[in-house]
This record gives C-alpha cells, structure tokens and sequence, in this order.
C-alpha cells in the first residue's frame, strides 16, 4: 500500500542502535519521507532522525501502546494509517527537545516520566525475573512498599521553584503507557508542555488515584497539580527519567517545547 506514494525502500535494522544509524543515514541521505512501522519506541528513534527537519514521518501503528499515533490524530488500523501516508498530506506537530547533564541532546514526542512511574521502569527493567508484564507488576509493589517523596528544584520559563512530589510528567501528548492520560489537557499543537504532578500521598492513596489516570480524571484530585510552560528544567535525587518508554538518563534535565518540530503525514 505504501508504494502507491512512491519507490519505497525497506530498512530492517537488527537492533536499535542501528535502526537510529540508518534512520539518519536515510534522512542526511535526502530521502522524501520516514516511516516508522511499529510502537512508540520505534517512532522514538524516527524523531530523532526527523525531528527539526522538514522531512515528513509516516507512523504505521503495530506497536503494544502506540500512544503517540493515537494523539497524533492517525487511524489505529495499520492499513488505514498506510493510506495516509500515501496520500502524502502533511500537518505540523510539536516536539520536545530533552538536554541531560551531560550535554547531550534529543527529541520526544510523547511523556517524560520524571517520578512513581519512571522509578518503577528502573525498577523492572532491572529485573530478571519474572518474565513479561508481571516483572512490572512486581515492580509496582516493591516500589510501592519504598514509596516517598522526592524534592524537585524546577526552573519553570525561567522562574526556579521546589516542590515534593511522589509523580512528576511532563507531557507532549496527553497519554503514555497504552492509555494513561497523565497529561489529559496536552496537545501536540499548542507550542507547550504540559506538567502533571501529584504531592506526597500515603500509598493507599496512590493506589486509588493511579487507576483514575486511565480516564484522565487524576488531575481532579486536590493532591494533584497541572500546569503549562514552555521550558522546565528537573532535577531530583535518585530519578532515572524515562521519554517515549525508553529510557534516558538521571535527573537533571531541561524540556524545551519546539512547536511545529515534526512534519507528519496526517
């Protein structure tokens, strides 16, 4: 289907730092498009390729949660979001470029998890055993059981404020996770960022407000807080932030929101 917008070459990286290698390749080469066939995590790598150029990113769905196509806009069915792609109608789509401490730099299109959830993806990724999405299960309640507030110094537009939290994001697009509308008012249009956070809470209470992020209504919690800017700055003791589910680096790290980044055939 996708030939119908042109020759198409298939690039079948091994591995993912291949797969980055050869997306950029692709892209310096001067290649007319990117398609990314899979989850976030494959459209993940494909930012980086794209991200700040003007060349367009096709995303064919066929991932587990593929959260980024859905508040993008494209269909769900892979077939129909190839008939997008070969339509070759584009739309402009914000990006959030991420710099770590030790100067190096990316892009996400996603959520960055900065708290419970980022600490509890170090948590079971670290794991060998069990294997599958009960090692994360597992995970949940270890780091549950360690549950505590962190101090967070933020630099929000260029304005340093502190804070305790137990859940920190920063969102791109309003879900991550296969679902989980973090960042429920986010939107990929607007030219912001948009920061979720809950307060120290007791882990009963975590427990009863984690389900409610499903349906976006956690921000309706008085323990929980969300705001817009167009820059932050994070930093917080013993956080390995994760962008997109992959992981990325400890804390600190600046967010900058760069709208209109993306070109996306949509």
């Amino acid at each position: 289907m996708l030939q119908e917008a042109g020759p198409v070459e298939v690039l079948s990286p091994r591995t993912r730092e291949e797969a980055l290698e050869v997306a950029k390749a692709a892209v310096a080469g001067g290649a007319d498009a990117l398609v990314a066939l899979g989850g976030d995590g494959t459209v993940h790598v494909a930012l980086q390729a794209v991200g700040g150029t003007s060349t367009p990113l096709g995303i064919v769905p066929v991932g587990t949660g593929n959260d980024m196509a859905q508040c993008f806009g494209l269909p769900a069915d892979p077939a129909e979001a190839a008939k997008v792609v070969a339509r070759k109608q584009t739309k402009a789509i914000d990006l959030a470029r991420l710099s770590t401490a030790d100067g190096a730099a990316r892009w996400f299109g996603g959520v960055l998890a900065a708290g419970f959830d980022a600490i509890v993806n170090e948590r079971g990724n670290a794991m060998r055993w069990p294997k599958g999405p009960r090692r994360y299960d597992l995970a949940i309640l270890v780091e549950l059981a360690r549950l505590k507030p962190r101090r967070y110094q933020l630099v929000i537009d260029g304005k340093p404020e502190s804070l305790e939290a137990v859940l920190f994001a920063v969102g791109n697009i309003a879900q991550y996770g296969g679902g989980m509308r973090i960042c429920p008012q986010a939107d990929p249009q607007d030219g912001k960022l948009d920061l979720v956070w809950a307060e120290p809470v007791s882990r009963a209470k975590l427990i009863r407000i984690k389900p409610q992020v499903y349906a976006g209504t956690h921000v309706l919690h008085e323990k929980v807080h969300q705001r817009q800017a167009r820059e932050i700055s994070i930093d917080a003791p013993g956080i390995v932030c994760y962008a997109d589910g992959e992981r990325i680096a400890p804390l600190p790290v600046k967010v900058t929101a760069v709208p209109g980044a993306l070109t996306l055939f949509g």
